[in-house]
This record gives C-alpha cells, sequence and structure tokens, in this order.
C-alpha cells in the first residue's frame, strides 16, 4: 500500500532536518570533495529504502511505484541533504542499468552498496580520441579464459581518484563496425595496472581523471550484460545522466509555491534590480529558471515509470541554459566587485562553461533531439559500416 504525502514527512522527519529558506546545494559536487556527509546521509536511509525507493527492497530501495517513487523524491527536496555528486554515477547511472540488465548475482553483489554509500563508482566513456564520437572508443578487451585483459586510456573520468568500481566500455572485437564490437564491464579500481591522474578544473576542481589501463585483468562474471552490447548499455547509461542534469534546476527556491527563487530574491535585496535593464535581465533569467523547471516536469512525465528517452536531451539543454544565464549575470550585476574570487556566484560563475560540456556537450544533445524528436535527418556517417580495425585514427 502506498503512503500518504504526509507519512511519508513524518518518516523524512525523524531522519533528516528541516532545509532552511537560505540552504544552497553545490552544483555537480563544484568546490567540494566531501565524501563522508554523503555517505551518512545515504546509510541513515538506506534501512526505508528513502534514497531509491523504485529499487527492490533487497537492494536498498522499497519496491515504490512510480507516483510513490515521485512523491518521496518531491518531499526530500524540503530536507537538508548531503553533497551527493561523489555517489551520483553509482546511484543515477549504474544502478539502473544494473536493473535492466545485470544478471541476479551482480545485482545482489553491487546495488547495496551503491545504496548505502559504502561503495563509489565512475563512468570509464571518453578517450582522448572519442568523447563525442564516443563510438570510436579503443580501449581493448581481450580474452583470456575466464578473464579479459584490457589495455588503453580513458579521460575526463569524474571522481576516479576514490571510486572502487567503474563502468568500462572497451573494444572486444575491432573487425566489427565501431558501434558494434564494444562490451561493457565493472572495473575494480584498486586493480594492479591501474593509474589514476586527476585533472584541474579552471574552477580549482579536481573532480575529473585521466585513467591508464595497462594489462589490467576483468573477470568475465564483471561483465555487464551480452558480449558485443557495449554500445547499447552506453546509450542508455547517458539516457539517464542526461535525464539526471536536466532534472536539476540548480537553484535555491526550486518549489513553485515558495515564492521567487532564493537568487533572484538576493539579487532583489542587494538592490540589484533598481536598473531596469539590470531588472529585464533578471526577468529573462527567472523566465529560464521556470522553463527549465516545466521542461524537466514534461520529462519526468513522459518518464513515468520507464526508461529515460530523448527528452533528456531537452531538459539537459534547458538545464544548462538556466544556469549559465544566472551565473554570468550574477558577475556582471556585482559590477567591479564581481571580478575578485571572493564574490558571491564566482564558483557558479567559473563551473559555468563545463555545464555545456559534461554529460554529453549541447551539439550532442541538440542532434539527438533534432533526430528523435523533430524528425530531421541524420548527420552523415561515412564510417559507421567500416571495421573498426580499417578506420583511420590519430596514433
Amino acid at each position: 500500500m502506498s503512503l500518504t504525502t504526509g507519512q511519508i514527512h513524518e518518516a523524512l522527519g525523524l531522519l533528516l532536518e528541516k532545509r532552511a529558506a537560505d540552504s544552497h546545494s553545490t552544483v555537480l559536487g563544484a568546490g567540494s570533495d566531501d565524501l563522508e556527509s554523503g555517505r551518512r546521509f545515504l546509510h541513515s536511509l538506506v534501512d526505508g529504502g528513502w534514497m531509491v525507493p523504485d529499487w527492490p527492497s533487497e537492494h536498498g530501495g522499497r519496491d515504490a511505484d512510480p507516483d510513490e517513487a515521485s512523491m518521496i523524491s518531491g518531499a526530500l527536496v524540503d530536507y537538508e541533504v548531503a553533497d551527493l555528486y561523489p555517489y551520483g554515477v553509482g546511484l543515477n547511472l549504474v544502478g539502473p542499468v544494473l536493473l535492466a540488465r545485470g544478471s541476479a548475482e551482480q545485482q545482489h553483489r553491487w546495488l547495496r552498496p551503491i545504496a548505502d554509500g559504502s561503495e563509489i563508482w565512475c563512468q570509464m566513456f571518453s578517450e582522448p580520441d572519442a568523447g563525442s564520437d564516443l563510438a570510436n572508443a579503443g580501449m581493448r578487451a581481450e580474452r583470456d579464459g575466464d578473464e579479459w585483459v584490457l589495455n588503453g586510456s580513458k579521460v575526463w573520468t569524474s571522481r576516479g581518484t576514490y571510486s572502487t568500481w567503474g563502468m568500462c566500455v572497451a573494444r572486444t572485437d575491432a573487425a566489427q563496425p565501431k558501434h558494434q564490437g564494444l562490451t561493457m564491464f565493472a572495473v575494480d579500481m584498486s586493480s594492479p595496472g591501474i593509474e589514476v591522474r586527476p585533472l584541474e578544473q579552471m574552477n580549482g576542481d579536481r573532480h575529473f581523471t585521466e585513467v591508464f589501463v595497462t594489462d589490467v585483468r576483468v573477470a568475465d562474471t564483471n561483465r555487464l550484460g551480452e558480449l558485443g552490447d557495449g554500445w547499447g548499455i552506453t546509450v542508455e547509461t547517458l539516457a539517464h545522466e542526461r535525464a539526471t542534469i536536466g532534472g536539476r534546476a540548480f537553484g535555491g527556491g526550486d518549489d513553485s509555491e515558495g515564492g521567487l527563487p532564493s537568487w533572484l530574491e538576493a539579487w532583489n535585496a542587494a538592490g540589484h534590480l533598481c536598473d531596469p535593464v539590470a531588472r529585464q535581465a533578471a526577468m529573462r533569467a527567472y523566465v529560464l529558471h521556470r522553463v527549465n523547471q516545466l521542461t524537466t516536469l514534461r520529462a519526468t512525465h513522459l518518464a513515468h515509470g520507464g526508461s529515460p528517452g530523448p527528452e533528456g536531451s531537452g531538459s539537459k539543454l534547458r538545464s544548462v541554459a538556466a544556469f549559465k544565464a544566472r551565473a554570468y549575470l550574477g558577475k556582471n550585476l556585482a559590477g567591479a566587485a564581481g571580478m575578485l574570487v571572493g564574490s558571491p556566484g564566482h564558483l557558479s560563475f567559473m563551473t559555468g562553461p563545463s555545464m555545456s560540456i559534461r554529460g554529453g556537450t549541447d551539439e550532442v544533445q541538440r542532434n539527438i533531439v533534432g533526430e528523435r524528436v523533430l524528425g530531421l535527418p541524420r548527420e552523415p556517417s561515412v564510417d559507421r559500416d567500416t571495421p573498426y580495425s580499417e578506420l583511420k585514427r590519430s596514433r
């Protein structure tokens, strides 16, 4: 029997503190490397299945139907939550894929540690020669009995320095075209032969890493899905990623019943909206914020109880546009003081450009919307049917 909204709040109120009106969350972990608060937060919720309510109860969920899961997610907004960016790949990407594609043994081994925060996952997809053209991934995986031997490198791997496991796509058959011959593996990040190097971003964060893989052995039992299913699992994982990023408003006051968003209230209190030109720019940012909220609601409705589709790409585009408009305008409104590193909103300003890249570039998202929503013709692809081993690549 599904819980009522009142019962959900009553249960959550025993576990969490109410969120203050001026509370601000981090933006994709920007400026934060706090692991312990997130682990404690997830551990406190796992027995009730509150963090991943639609997962089976045996794996840290509560077997909730889509309606109840949506109510729980909505209720959590009213409470103080930890920075869960370090745990996002596991909770939002790997977990759903394991539920759809993983064996019973894999689900039993990995889902509960994801739900309670005891194990962190990273996503090992992009490579130096395979970014937006991810199907060009060249990391090799060669069969050796009951194991696979992996060689190659990955880049822009979030949280690679302290992940327990990596979800890694590798090429198992170079004789097949590039979209085929790929297989997905779960790689133990403590394995001999793995070297992780942090990449410092211009906002000072070191979340992204490059990972060098040399003769790393992976048991066949850690293969996710069937041999050659890697591209399909990759596309499914990326759809979850875009839906997750697109489902965020990245700012305070996201509750439509709570009045204006907190960032707009702060601008008004600081006197920034007295100037009519600044006020008009602020209203443009607010409109983008509201459009983002409505787009997210629409995408959530379309994906209700199912896997996310191209609507996630539309949501991500709206979310990024709203975030960047707010971050850049906040700097401008501060005047000369906005040039200082310590000025309010500096971290968001420096994080802004990356929002159009992470989780798939804006250009990739527009292609997905154009082709899968608007029905526009696909972009030309001259190498789609060419065996990967015959493609010209940088060395």
